[in-house]
């Protein structure tokens, strides 16, 4: 299969299309023939180790441990492991599966995965799960936001903002959105409020 590879840090030019051998799915784990890939932060802190601290959480310290990125990923189960049940080959899924998803196909462990809504397409359902989840936990888990609150969302036109924005609301939530004029617009729509420009 066709994978996209670093085995270095840097700018994107580090990375290269390679033929790599195409993975088998562990016990828990389901093959995902991959239809979309979302680029996150995350994939741009693991490419440049900007952040120090990536090389010794196990990122490698000198070049990367693990040379494949791709964090969001939605595409279709080909096979799965023995213990996994949630998943048949043919279901539409879609998931954070930590790296891999730069690439024809991927395995990911059953947690990481979820059916994906039948109403996303591939490209819309892979730009959940790294944003939506950050905004879902930070309002619901650590902010334990509650119906009436008011919420501010500081780039409410980004990736997470974007989320944050809907799930507020979605938890009966004030909210006031901040972003640039040109996403302000944008912000209504979502549902926010009051915006600030």
């Amino acid at each position: 299969m066709k994978a996209i590879i670093y085995t270095k840090y840097g700018s994107p030019d580090v990375l290269q299309l390679k033929e790599v051998e195409k993975p088998t799915p562990k016990d828990d784990e389901a093959l995902i023939k991959i239809h979309a890939a979302s680029v996150n932060a995350y994939d741009w802190h693991f490419l440049t180790a900007d952040i120090f601290l990536i090389r010794l959480m196990g990122g490698g310290f000198l070049k990367p441990k693990n040379t494949r990125l791709g964090a969001d990923i939605a595409g279709r189960v080909e096979a799965v492991g023995r213990n996994v049940k949630q998943f048949r080959p043919g279901d539409e899924v879609f998931g954070d599966i930590g790296h891999g998803g730069f690439a024809e196909y991927a395995c990911a462990p059953e947690n990481r995965l979820a059916l994906k809504p039948s109403n996303l397409s591939f490209e819309e359902a892979a730009a959940v799960p790294m944003a939506g989840l950050t905004a879902l936990q930070g309002l619901r888990d650590e902010g334990q936001i509650q119906p009436g609150q008011k919420v501010l969302v500081n780039g409410a036109a980004g990736g997470v903002g974007t989320f944050a924005v809907q799930i507020a609301k979605a938890f009966g939530a004030e909210v006031t959105a901040v972003c640039s004029t040109r996403n302000l617009e944008q912000a209504r729509k979502l549902g926010a409020d009051q915006v600030i420009d």
